[in-house]
């Protein structure tokens, strides 16, 4: 097992190098520059002397391999760099934004597999009945609009209706209060999760069709299991290994791609906080953030593999090392 975990994280060191080569290109190929975003109408002001004082401060004036290298070599040690426009450590922002991020990431996961899941399930064992018509509708509803729109509809009907926002601003930790931080993440969570939960849903249904059709189903039927024995011991474990797939690729976009729902909902979260430091050339900051989603993405995928061999015993990394 240790050796595989090893393979695997060699093996993405290349991911890492690519991902910070495109995003170290990406950000300075945007017009302008970080000293005119963050001084705004007073860089116009600026002598050519001063203004080349203030690219040597910050490093621009460094050829880009060079810069490249720099920034790469301080993120290896754990430096990715300093905020200009906030006043700190970019490692520090990301930890301080972060934790809203995943929760909610985590909270739309959990209500996209409690809707998902179930209707899945539902949905093959009723296959070709109002059940499982009622279910692919759901899902081509749930496929067919976008986050944005979900969102959009949420507050309009809280606003207009209830008289109500889910959240204007004033964010609450769940370690200050987990009662009032479950109600301002719900309506977010559920805006991200209801897409996913349709993706979830047609997942299981295919797979869930696909292993009722094995021989060793029908072993367990002949055999005179209960059926709900043979659904929930037999059939379901072996059909979660595709949902597992999905919910580990769909976590490592939530991580990073929240930042249409933050926006909606006013949450100080970390993909909020990388728009607004693609908008003010905040070089460091859009890096390091990016680096940071990337890990988190790899490691969530080694992470499933591993939940592989749990689910179906079948699966041993051991032998294949």
């Amino acid at each position: 097992m240790l050796r595989y975990l090893l393979q695997r994280l060699l093996a993405a060191l290349p991911t890492f190098i690519g991902i910070s080569l495109l995003i170290f290109l990406a950000i300075r190929l945007i017009p302008g520059d970080a000293i005119t975003a963050t001084l705004g109408t007073e860089a116009g002001m600026l002598t050519p002397a001063q203004r080349e004082s203030l690219r040597a401060y910050y490093g621009l004036d460094r050829p880009a391999p060079e810069q490249y290298v720099f920034w790469i070599t301080e993120a290896v040690k754990g430096n990715l760099g300093f905020s200009i426009r906030h006043g700190k450590p970019v490692l520090e922002l990301i930890l301080e934004r972060f934790p809203l991020t995943l929760e909610l990431a985590l909270f739309a996961v959990t209500i996209a597999l409690t809707i998902g899941i179930p209707l899945g399930l539902l949905s093959a064992i009723y296959h070709n009945s109002i059940i499982d018509l009622l279910a692919r509708l759901f899902a081509l509803i749930g496929l067919s609009m976008p986050g944005f729109l979900v969102g959009t509809v949420i507050i309009f009907v809280l606003s207009v209706v209830f008289r109500t926002l889910p959240n204007s601003g004033n964010y609450v930790s769940f370690a200050e209060d987990p009662s009032k931080n479950i109600q301002q993440l719900f309506f977010p969570a559920l805006t991200l999760g209801f897409a996913f939960s349709a993706s979830v849903m047609r997942m299981t249904r295919s797979s869930m069709l696909e292993v009722l059709r094995e021989d060793y189903v029908r072993t367990a039927r002949s055999k005179g299991l209960p059926e709900g024995r043979v659904i929930t011991r037999h059939a379901l474990r072996n059909a979660l290994i595709p949902v597992v797939t999905l919910i580990g690729i769909e976590m490592g976009y939530l991580l990073g791609g929240t930042f249409i729902v933050e926006q909606l909902f006013a949450l100080p979260g970390l993909g909020r906080l990388v728009v607004n430091a693609i908008s003010q050339r905040e070089y460091a900051l859009v890096q390091g953030a990016v680096l940071f989603v990337s890990f988190n993405f790899v490691i969530i995928n080694i992470a499933v593999d591993l939940i592989y061999a749990a689910i179906d015993p079948r699966i041993s990394y051991d032998r294949r090392a």
